[in-house]
C-alpha cells in the first residue's frame, strides 16, 4: 500500500478484527500498552478499541513528550520569556501547557515575546533577523525530534550566530519504560511500540523488553490498519508463546535506525544524570543536555538557570494515566475542572495526550453530539 486512504480501509479493518478472536485464550485478560500518544489518538479516533475481542484492554503509556515535561521546566521557559531582551520560540503544542507560573500563552498575553515555530530552523532564522535580541528555542521531544535540534545547533555554530541558544528538554524512551516495568502493580502483556521514535533509533534498542522483562513488542505505524495489525502480531506472539521485537512499521523503521541522525545526537548532546518527569518522578539518565562542545548555545548555561522542581497539582492524576494505572476518565477532575479549554494537567492539553483523546473522541464527544 502506498497511500494514506489505503491504511484506513474499513473492509480491511473488519477482516483484520475478525481474525483476532482466534488468537485469544478464552477467559484470559490481556493488557497491551501503546507507548505513543499518537497511537492513543488513532485508537479512539477510529474506534479500534471497539473492534477488539473481550478481554483485550489497551493501556496508555508515557510516550507523549508534552505530557511528561515537568512543571518546573515550563516555569523556566516562562521565566526566560519574561526577560526583556529574549524572544522565546517553541512548538505550538507547548503554548498552553500549565506550569506553576501559568502557561506560555498567558505569558505572551502579558507582554512576553513568545513565537510559535514549526522547526528549530525557524528559530535560527529569527535569531539571524534579530541580532540585537537573544533568541531561545524551547526544545522538547523524545529521540524523534532531537536530530532536528542537533542539526540546528550545528548550523548555529558553523554560522557563528551568537544570539541563539536552546533550552533542551529532549528525553529518552528506554529509561521511562524500564521504570514503568520495574514499578510494582503494573501488569502488562505486551507493547505497541512507538514508530516515530523507532524511525530514528531503530527497533533494536527495544530488545531489552523481551530480554529483561519477558514482554513482546511490535513497533507500529499510526494509521488504524497499522495499529490493528500490530495488535494482531502481538496476540500472535502471545498465542504461540513467542516473545520478541517485531516491526509492523517496516515502511519507515529499520532495525538499526537512522545512523546519520544518531550521529548528530551523539555529537551535540550528552546524557543528563537525572531528569524529573511529570508524574513519574526523577529517572536517572533519562534525558539529554547540550554537550560542552556546544555550551555557547546552551540556554541553561547562558542564563544561569537554576533547576526548578515543582510538584504537580494534587487534583491532577496525569502520573497515574501516564503509567497506565488509571484511565483518563477515572481522574477525579477529568471533564469537569480539567478540560482542553482549562487544563490542569498536560495530558489534557497536549495534542498527543491520552486525556485529550478520551475527551475528543470518547465519552464526552458522544455526550456533546447528543445534546
Amino acid at each position: 500500500m502506498r497511500f494514506v486512504h489505503e491504511f484506513r480501509d474499513g473492509e480491511l479493518g473488519r477482516r483484520l478484527a475478525a481474525e483476532l478472536p482466534s488468537l485469544v485464550e478464552p477467559g484470559r485478560r490481556y493488557r497491551v500498552m501503546e507507548v505513543c500518544g499518537g497511537h492513543t489518538h488513532a485508537i479512539y479516533r477510529y474506534g479500534i478499541q471497539e473492534l477488539l475481542p473481550d478481554g483485550v484492554e489497551l493501556v496508555h503509556g508515557p510516550g507523549c513528550p508534552v505530557c511528561v515535561l515537568p512543571m518546573g521546566r515550563v516555569d523556566e521557559a516562562i521565566t526566560l520569556a519574561r526577560e526583556r531582551n529574549v524572544i522565546l520560540t517553541c512548538f505550538g503544542d507547548m503554548m498552553r501547557v500549565p506550569g506553576s507560573l501559568g502557561s506560555l500563552l498567558e505569558a505572551k498575553a502579558l507582554g512576553a515575546e513568545v513565537r510559535i515555530v514549526y522547526s528549530p530552523l525557524d528559530a535560527l532564522r529569527i535569531a539571524r533577523e534579530n541580532p540585537a535580541r537573544e533568541v531561545v528555542f524551547f526544545a522538547i521531544g523524545f529521540e524523534t525530534t532531537a536530530p532536528s535540534t542537533a542539526l540546528t545547533l550545528k548550523r548555529a555554530r558553523a554560522e557563528r550566530i551568537a544570539n541563539f541558544s536552546c533550552l533542551c528538554n529532549h528525553v529518552l524512551i528506554e529509561p521511562p519504560l524500564r521504570a514503568l516495568l520495574d514499578s510494582p502493580g503494573v501488569a502488562l502483556d505486551g507493547f505497541v511500540g512507538p514508530g516515530h521514535v523507532a524511525s530514528v533509533i531503530g527497533a533494536r534498542p527495544f530488545r531489552f523488553i523481551p530480554r529483561d522483562y519477558g514482554k513482546p513488542i511490535v513497533v507500529s505505524g499510526f494509521e488504524p490498519l497499522d495499529v490493528l495489525q500490530s495488535i494482531q502480531m502481538l496476540l500472535s506472539q502471545l498465542a504461540a508463546g513467542r516473545c520478541e521485537v517485531e516491526t509492523q512499521y517496516k515502511r519507515v523503521v529499520s532495525w538499526s535506525g537512522n545512523l546519520r541522525a544518531l550521529a548528530a545526537i551523539e555529537e551535540v548532546f550528552a546524557v543528563r544524570e537525572h531528569f524529573e518527569w511529570r508524574g513519574l518522578g526523577s529517572i536517572p539518565r533519562s534525558a539529554l543536555r547540550i554537550s560542552s562542545a556546544y555550551a555557547a548555545h546552551d540556554a541553561e548555561r547562558r542564563f544561569d538557570l537554576p533547576a526548578v522542581e515543582v510538584a504537580d497539582p494534587r487534583e491532577c492524576q496525569c502520573g497515574e494515566v501516564l503509567r497506565g494505572v488509571i484511565k483518563p476518565w477515572e481522574c477525579r477532575v477529568f471533564g469537569t475542572a480539567c478540560t482542553p479549554e482549562r487544563a490542569i494537567g498536560a495530558c489534557m492539553v497536549s495534542p498527543e495526550g491520552a486525556c485529550a483523546a478520551y475527551y475528543s473522541y470518547g465519552r464526552h464527544a458522544r455526550e456533546r453530539a447528543t445534546v
